[in-house]
């Protein structure tokens, strides 16, 4: 309201504003719908959620992110449940993510799980002393090589190559799994890290041979990264209106940065075919 004041000279009540946002949303809906389902359909992406409020009660906020798409949803709770009903059950691409349990309905071969996740674990292990300190070195080491291979391939490398540097790092952390995971009073600290890397095997190395995914969830988490600013400065929302317009307008937002799209530009066509009655113009 004040930058409309400041820079238009407009003077706008808070009803006023709600009323446009509202409009908005309403205008989005077949965009979203459509994004959903293209999100869907895509042959991989990356999932990550964070914390929200409505109402001051705890709510989720999770996002589901391709190169050019972004679908924001509003749920419950972190759930298995909610993981399903925004992928779709079942889901036939590869979804990139964290070790959240919520993932674990998926198939191994259809997920990547991060490794800059599992750097970090690796450092907590690293910090602790005798035995558990040279696991969580020895797997950092892993990860360091891993992630330099990474950036050489995608500085010009091709497949073949990226294929022969990783061998040798499943070779060596296969056996350092292996001598951890083993039901131990010495290994009890991370041994559970251990067996479930081990479980998830053949997630942590889909990246390698399969076009379009990357070792890490980044992606996700820079996508996330403004709708955690906004949750912080807005205090989230205050009914169920206020999570649809929140869910169509970020993800509106999010996919016209990775077009590189105006947003204004495009919520601006959005508004017109609205009020012309023509179709409105599509996010993918």
């Amino acid at each position: 309201m004040e930058l409309a004041r400041d820079l238009f000279g407009a003077r706008l009540a808070t009803g006023s504003v709600d009323a446009i946002l509202w409009r908005t949303a309403d205008a989005l809906y077949q965009p979203y719908e459509k994004l959903l389902r293209r999100t869907r359909a895509s042959p991989a992406v990356n999932i990550d959620e964070t914390g929200w409020r409505t109402q001051g009660q705890k709510r989720t906020l999770w996002g589901v992110f391709t190169g050019r798409t972004a679908i924001f949803r509003i749920a419950a709770d972190r759930h298995e449940r909610e993981a399903k009903a925004l992928l779709g059950d079942p889901f036939a691409g590869i979804a990139t993510s964290d070790r959240w349990w919520a993932y674990n309905y998926l198939e191994t071969e259809r997920r990547q799980l991060c490794w800059a996740h599992l750097a970090r674990d690796f450092t907590a292990h690293a910090e602790g002393r005798g035995e558990e300190k040279q696991f969580g070195e020895a797997g950092l080491a892993i990860a360091s090589r891993l992630f330099l291979a990474w950036d050489d391939y995608q500085a010009g490398g091709n497949r073949k190559e990226l294929a022969r540097r990783i061998a040798p790092l499943k070779e060596e952390l296969r056996a350092l799994l292996e001598a951890t995971a083993p039901r131990s009073a010495r290994h009890r600290g991370y041994r559970t890290f251990a067996k479930n890397l081990l479980k998830y095997w053949p997630a942590l190395w889909t990246f390698a041979s399969v076009p379009g995914v990357e070792p890490t969830n980044n992606h996700a988490e820079r996508c996330l990264r403004g709708a955690v600013i906004l949750r912080k400065v807005s205090l989230g929302s205050q009914s169920d209106d206020g999570e649809c317009i929140v869910e169509r307008l970020l993800s509106a937002s999010v996919t016209c940065r990775l077009q590189k799209r105006s947003l204004f530009a495009y919520l601006s066509e959005v508004l017109a075919a609205r009020t012309r009655g023509t179709a409105v113009p599509s996010l993918v």
